[in-house]
């Protein structure tokens, strides 16, 4: 696998929802069609509020762990920081 992304949206609720994929432009615009996942199913429309690269899945499936254990008040933090870890954000939407 070339490598993945780990990425932040923000949902028409406020919410933050964080994922992993290989392709971000097609998953993106499966979560935009309603077949994402679940949660952002109910909660369209959502922008991509934040994104990162990682080398592989087990990297995407770790990073994607670690921020959602943090608080929302973490999470919003970390994207106004623009890093995670040693990983320096793609930001792409203002923090709130």
């Amino acid at each position: 696998m070339a490598g993945c992304f780990v990425y932040v949206l923000t949902c028409s609720d406020g919410s933050l929802y964080v994922g992993w994929t290989t392709d971000l432009e097609v998953r993106l615009e499966a979560h935009r069609r309603g077949a994402g996942s679940r949660y952002v199913r109910s909660r369209l429309p959502v922008e991509l509020r934040a994104w990162w690269r990682v080398p592989n899945r087990g990297s995407a499936l770790r990073e994607e762990a670690r921020f959602r254990t943090l608080t929302r008040t973490q999470k919003l933090a970390t994207l106004a920081a623009g890093q995670v870890g040693r990983r320096r954000l793609h930001n792409v939407a203002p923090t709130n």
